[in-house]
């Protein structure tokens, strides 16, 4: 755990139940707005998942538009096409209702509504000078806890390069924690989500830059997901839960708006960059191998993550005792038919250097356990190509 000076913000108000998103207009109206921008994607929509949330509105006499343009890995001119419709229609906050894209995506609309330039100016920390419009936030999945992070991701084409913009402005103002718009979420949705949210966890709880804060948030947020991340899975309409699982992720995501991530984040960025790979598999499929990589640095933390993951470590060494959390991961992945090397995932040997290169680009390298050089970054991701947990 750092002993350096360190702080905790988080100033999103959140508001969880089941059926509580019925009342988002109740809340939303409480801003002070009149009239939001809906962002979604279509996906979401075609669930009828927004209708409940719709009649609330106009319930509160708010008035709304749609824009449904979110795709898996957001692009900028996604973020540009959103902000120019906000503009038109003179939206005075943002709702923003899915998964991370769409969360990211609104974010960074409510930013761009109020900054100039395009959102892949600010990339980094704390370059965004103006405070942008009121977000509300709605998951619709338990997975990346955009909903209260700093943060948003977004994907340069022509570079094919995810960036991050982190600012204390990129706070949503208010999350909406619904477990029963997740009921009827896919198994492989719920598989991908819910890992995602463990990578956060994990990694957040290893960081360099941890806190006790942060560390008290990751290691609730594992505890829910070992529990119950499976039983969303397949049993799906288990209400308990999926209400768990949603708690959890928005801990997770608490947890990493403080401390940053790791090498798990900085290669899987590179690979949905280059290869448009879904966010929560790629962090799925490489957890086991970054984990592997790091156990040596802290094997002490991941002695911790086994507990929290409810494995008995009684008259373990600590080294086999940490062994245990990367065997529990690679376990979950099993049952949840999440591929086993990254080679599944369509990745390509041949892009490698770009890979290297984008993933050392990333601030998580820096508070990842280990020190990280492109030659470990290559490794990793060569292992995770051939599955190989052996030999680092």
């Amino acid at each position: 755990m750092s002993s350096i000076p360190y702080k905790y913000f988080m100033p999103t108000q959140v508001e969880c139940g089941n059926g509580i998103s019925k009342k988002t207009g109740e809340f939303v109206k409480k801003l002070g707005v009149e009239r939001v921008l809906i962002v979604t994607d279509k996906g979401v929509r075609a669930a009828n998942l927004l209708e409940g949330i719709e009649k609330s509105l106009e319930v509160a006499s708010l008035d709304y538009d749609i824009y449904d343009e979110v795709e898996q890995n957001p692009s900028a001119e996604t973020f540009h096409r959103g902000t120019q419709l906000l503009k038109v229609v003179k939206s005075d906050a943002v709702l923003a209702i899915g998964g991370g894209s769409s969360i990211d995506t609104g974010k960074g609309i409510a930013v761009m509504a109020t900054n100039a330039g395009s959102i892949l100016d600010y990339e980094g920390v704390g370059k965004i000078p103006n405070r942008p419009l009121p977000i509300i936030a709605v998951p619709t999945t338990a997975g990346t806890g955009s909903e209260v992070t700093n943060s948003t991701v977004v994907t340069n084409k022509e570079t094919s390069f995810k960036l991050g913009v982190l600012s204390s402005y990129v706070f949503p103002t208010m999350a909406i924690l619904d477990p029963v718009l997740t009921l009827g979420l896919p198994q492989g949705i719920t598989a991908a989500t819910g890992m995602d949210a463990l990578t956060h966890a994990i990694e957040s709880y290893t960081s360099k830059a941890a806190n006790p804060v942060s560390q008290a948030f990751a290691t609730q947020a594992m505890k829910m997901i070992g529990e119950n991340l499976t039983k969303a899975y397949f049993v799906g309409t288990n209400i308990e839960s999926r209400e768990k699982m949603l708690v959890a992720s928005m801990l997770a995501g608490a947890a990493f708006a403080q401390s940053r991530l790791g090498n798990v984040h900085a290669i899987s960025h590179a690979l949905g960059g280059v290869f448009d790979i879904a966010h929560g598999i790629a962090n799925a499929t490489l957890l086991p191998f970054v984990m592997k990589f790091n156990l040596h640095a802290c094997p002490e933390r991941y002695r911790d993550i086994a507990v929290a993951l409810g494995n008995d470590v009684t008259g373990l060494s600590v080294i086999q005792a940490a062994e245990k959390a990367i065997d529990s991961v690679v376990e979950m992945n099993q049952a949840m038919n999440i591929p086993l090397n990254i080679k599944d995932l369509r990745v390509d040997l041949e892009l490698v250097p770009k890979l290297v290169e984008d993933a050392m680009r990333s601030g998580n390298v820096l508070v990842n356990p280990r020190l990280t050089n492109p030659a470990d970054i290559q490794l990793i991701i060569e292992k995770a190509y051939h599955g190989n947990l052996e030999g680092y």
